[in-house]
């Protein structure tokens, strides 16, 4: 039998196992893991715009970030943003605050003080650097978002008769087994050609640790999957629970949501910003102060032989604000509705673009996902309906919670064309099947369809015009105008991707003026 090289090995372990697990295998091979490099910093002076306007339109995080750093370096900047708040997507629900659609609907939120939810982003990996680096700068504090938890369950209505499984026996029963198949692999001599001796008797015991496995290489349960009978004082003994075959993990699709957290982005701890979200753009908007216009949706967008004119209305008037250039922040399904002078190649990637349809349903109830079941923070995720169920890692032990269940898109679905009343009834069953007898605990239910949300029309970009090549187009200037928001970047959902595409708007301005003041000053010498 042909052997395998070490790459194509911990290839196989990381498609089966996740990225823990390779990572696990690569240490003992005795391989290093690799670092992660922090943003580069722009590339330009303090003081270096002094004397040029700039107008940035949208208040969300890529329209915050790209006026912060637009005045730091000392440009004259105006943000215009439609909303009487800072933020776009980036936005906490609280009590007292309304949740309005496009077809002027209104949910009003009606929970107790204290209790939120984070109806756009919601956790910052640790990845994500630009982010956490603006919330210590603005001095935002933070907390553990609580990601993943082994006490969370899974649940198939075609797997276990529907029952719950906790994520720690699906983990570590999938580890197990995997692990004895690749035991059996190396007793056989399957990966002899490429892997030493050596290698053989140290992944041998390792597999041993990691499944774990018996004296015989085969996984016959952990306690790390979950007891059947816990350990206590007295003669009460741990007796650990009897596996799941491993056909049941792999015919029933447990895998998809078994792994998730191992994405780059997508860590068991996160951090969040105490008390919600939205303390992040509002520490901007602060920083800010003046330069943000709240109230100020833009109505017509020109180019002029000396860089833009944008017109909005703000208090029943028409205004305008004219600028050497012009950074739009704006969704597409918004920037595709106002009128503009974009080039035609840039106005057809907006124009046919399409957003997708991301919602979340929001509940309060007794934390009985903490009292009856000991999860506390994490996610629950079903096969069939709303899903997941994601559990706050916010005031923890406090009697009352905001738990979330069903954070999808809609768009495409049936779900999309349910009445309110009806995907309330669809999300409380989730939570009822996940925890039975405890849908009945839910109340004041808010529903948060982005596709529906003015200002907005849409959660993040699905489609760009033109298909793929037309992100390699608007990441471009479209002379005087730049992109930025998650949608200029590869990563297309998260602020941190919003940040850093302000940042290259930022920098590529920078070059300009630049290289615009090198070419004067030359002038002036030549003459």
């Amino acid at each position: 039998m042909m052997g395998i090289s070490r790459r194509d090995f911990l290839m196989r372990v990381g498609q089966v196992g996740g990225y823990s697990a390779a990572f696990a295998t690569m240490q003992s091979l005795g391989l290093m893991p690799m670092k992660g490099a922090q943003a580069e910093p722009i590339q330009a002076a303090a003081g270096s715009g002094k004397g040029v306007k700039v107008v940035v339109l949208g208040g969300g995080i890529g329209g915050l970030v790209s006026a912060y750093e637009l005045q730091k370096l000392g440009y004259e900047v105006t943000l215009l943003e439609a909303r009487e708040r800072p933020g776009g997507r980036n936005w906490t629900g609280r009590a007292g605050q309304e949740v309005c659609f496009c077809d002027g609907s209104k949910q009003a939120i009606k929970w107790e003080e204290g209790n939120y939810q984070n109806l756009g982003p919601a956790r910052l990996p640790s990845t994500h650097w630009t982010m956490l680096g603006y919330c210590r700068e603005l001095g935002v504090p933070m907390e553990v978002e609580i990601n993943t938890s082994r006490s969370t369950l899974l649940q198939n209505d075609r797997a276990n008769d529907g029952k719950p499984v906790p994520q720690r026996k699906a983990i570590n029963d999938t580890r197990g087994h995997v692990s004895e198949l690749l035991s059996k692999c190396v007793a056989h001599g399957a990966l002899d050609s490429e892997l030493s001796k050596e290698d053989r008797e140290r992944m041998t015991a390792f597999l041993k640790v990691y499944g774990p496995l018996d004296d015989k290489g085969a996984y016959v349960g952990s306690e790390r999957a979950g007891y059947k009978t816990a350990p206590g004082a007295g003669a009460q003994v741990g007796v650990a629970e009897m596996p799941l075959d491993m056909r049941v993990l792999l015919d029933e699709d447990f895998w998809y949501d078994l792994f998730i957290e191992e994405d780059w982005d997508w860590q068991a701890t996160m951090m969040q910003p105490v008390g919600g979200m939205d303390r992040i753009p509002y520490a901007f908007a602060k920083a800010l102060g003046p330069v943000v216009q709240y109230n100020s949706p833009v109505t017509e967008i020109r180019k002029t032989s000396n860089g833009v004119r944008v017109m909005y209305t703000q208090g029943g008037a028409t205004k305008q604000v004219e600028a050497a250039y012009c950074i739009t922040a704006l969704p597409f399904s918004m920037l595709k509705k106002i009128p503009n002078d974009l080039s035609p190649t840039f106005k057809k990637v907006v124009d046919e673009s399409t957003m997708g349809g991301a919602y979340k349903i929001a509940w309060e109830s007794r934390r009985f996902w903490e009292q009856d079941y000991n999860i506390y923070g994490g996610l629950s995720y079903l096969m069939q309906g709303p899903s997941p169920i994601w559990y706050p890692s916010s005031r923890l032990m406090h009697p009352t919670g905001v738990v979330v269940s069903g954070y999808s898109d809609e768009l495409d679905t049936p779900f999309y064309n349910l009445t309110l009343e009806e995907k309330f009834k669809a999300s409380r069953a989730s939570i009822e099947k996940i925890h039975p007898g405890h849908g009945s605990e839910l109340k004041n239910p808010v529903f948060c369809g982005w596709s529906r949300v003015p200002w907005n029309e849409g959660s993040w970009i699905s489609q760009y015009g033109g298909g793929k090549s037309g992100y390699d187009v608007i990441i471009q200037a479209d002379g005087p105008i730049y992109f930025a928001g998650d949608t200029a970047s590869h990563i297309v959902g998260w602020q941190e991707g919003a940040a850093l595409s302000a940042r290259r708007a930022v920098g590529m301005i920078s070059d300009k003026v630049k290289s615009a003041r090198l070419a004067g000053a030359a002038s002036a010498v030549l003459g």
